[in-house]
């Protein structure tokens, strides 16, 4: 991975090059790093993605940030998985954001990289107030010697019939509405959220179902409700992003309003699964395959124990179908 602008000599040139966030590297991104992919092979050599950390709103509006769906190091693995060769992960700091459009392409492309080809979506914008756009880029591109290659927008009709634009914001609206299902649809991989487990008040256990507490992570948190899905549990945050095992578990997202009003928003996970162990201080990771239900307040501790059998019991049948 390649982290300073200094490092950009080591890239060999030649190469396919794309630019972006690619911050949930769901289908759209997808699209656009197979076209690379086979672009490269076309000219026997090699991928490379430039993404900016922070992201450059980060710096400039904090306040208008994204979320994020992806945290780098999970990143980092699924781009690996897709073919990418050079991980070009630059600092987005306001001496690179105040460049125009043609300074950051003669700068970070075409002395850095001085690839053959730049493959981007149709909605690509870059240089200083998103002032360049697709057309200035393929221009550009004529001037200095690289071709461009626009991927149209990608869409996808989801199982109620309606076809949305996939894009990093409609996955956001998607987990921010409880619809982790469809937000798997467009990631083309259940949402996953990673954090470290920390050690919480005991409710879980004293009712009969100990839970796995993750501290709040950086992520974009879904709504709060119950929700089935898999975790993987690691010692690192390297390891549970690399990790393949799929642990069936109930998750639970809200605050505990049965017990009181005192209680911080808690992201929990009731483990499926006998014998896992002390977690405390292990990395957690929740895949979110579906909803179960809303959160609210039970009248009493047997009627909340009651739901959380039946919850169980759903989760359950949801994972079954998932494997069947």
């Amino acid at each position: 991975m390649i982290k300073t602008i200094s490092d950009l000599n080591e890239i060999p040139p030649g190469l396919v090059l794309t630019v972006g966030n690619f911050d949930g590297v769901h289908l759209g991104h997808r699209k656009i790093l197979h076209v690379a992919r086979q672009l490269a092979d076309k000219y026997k050599t090699s991928v490379a993605m430039m993404t900016f950390d922070p992201h450059p709103l980060a710096i400039l509006h904090p306040d208008k940030a994204p979320g994020t769906l992806t945290p780098l190091p999970l990143k980092k693995h699924l781009l690996a998985e897709l073919g990418v060769d050079y991980r070009l992960v630059l600092n987005g700091g306001a001496e690179i954001l105040s460049l125009s459009p043609r300074q950051f392409v003669e700068k970070f492309i075409v002395d850095s990289i001085n690839p053959v080809a730049v493959v981007e979506g149709n909605d690509f914008y870059f240089g200083a107030r998103r002032a360049g756009d697709i057309e200035m880029l393929s221009s550009l591109g004529d001037e200095f010697g690289f071709s461009t290659i626009v991927v149209p927008t990608q869409e996808i009709e989801l199982p109620t019939g309606e076809n949305v634009r996939i894009s990093s914001t409609m996955v956001r609206y998607m987990l921010t509405s409880s619809r982790v299902a469809d937000a798997g649809l467009l990631l083309s991989r259940p949402y996953k959220l990673i954090g470290k487990v920390v050690t919480g008040r005991g409710k879980g256990r004293q009712l009969g179902f100990a839970t796995a507490n993750m501290e709040m992570p950086e992520q974009i948190v879904p709504a709060e409700g119950v929700y089935a899905g898999y975790v993987q549990l690691a010692d690192s945050q390297q390891g549970v992003c690399e990790s393949t095992e799929n642990i069936p578990a109930v998750f639970s997202i809200g605050q505990v309003s049965t017990f009181g009003h005192d209680y911080p928003l808690l992201i929990e996970a009731h483990i499926l699964k006998e014998g896992i162990g002390e977690l405390a201080g292990k990395w957690l990771a929740m895949d979110f395959i579906d909803y179960i239900r809303p959160q609210h307040k039970f009248p009493n501790q047997e009627t909340l124990i009651e739901q959380i059998k039946e919850d169980i019991t759903h989760a359950k049948d949801i994972l079954k179908r998932e494997t069947d």
